[in-house]
């Protein structure tokens, strides 16, 4: 079983839900954690959309890359722009990879326009995910 950290800048969202799709729909193929370069807490509009596909992410926290120092994960993936700008190497990766989502966290407007954001980048993410890491060797 391969082993991935998601790394966004707040471990808020995009990170978040990398991580609750992986644990929830591939276990027997990926083991998931997620980290920020600064932390801060989960979007209550990540936990509502995870939510939609029955998974349960409510009982996840932000957490910083020093709780990793020193593990090994097969693949090391940021998810935004600005964590490959400010952590561009996770010296616990084997592999690095960058693919950049839209931040959902970013949408400003209605509640409806926010969760249709969020909503997109929980699919976009799990499509991604799919495509580039759980049918890679297969």
């Amino acid at each position: 079983m391969n082993t991935v950290l998601f790394i966004c800048t707040h471990n808020s969202a995009r990170s978040q839900m990398a991580e609750g799709l992986v644990n929830s729909l591939y276990p027997k193929v990926l083991r998931a954690k997620s980290a920020g370069t600064k932390p801060s807490k989960v979007s209550p509009f990540a936990i509502q959309v995870m939510a939609e596909m029955d998974i349960d992410i409510s009982g996840q926290r932000s957490k910083g890359l020093g709780e990793f120092e020193g593990q090994q994960f097969d693949y090391v993936v940021m998810v935004c722009s600005d964590a490959a700008e400010t952590c561009p190497f996770f010296p616990g990766g084997k592999e690095q990879i960058h693919h950049g989502f839209k931040d959902p966290a970013a949408v400003e407007g209605s509640d409806l326009a926010r969760l249709l954001a969020f909503r997109k980048s929980r699919n976009d993410i799990n499509k991604w995910i799919i495509d580039n890491l759980v049918l890679r060797d297969g």
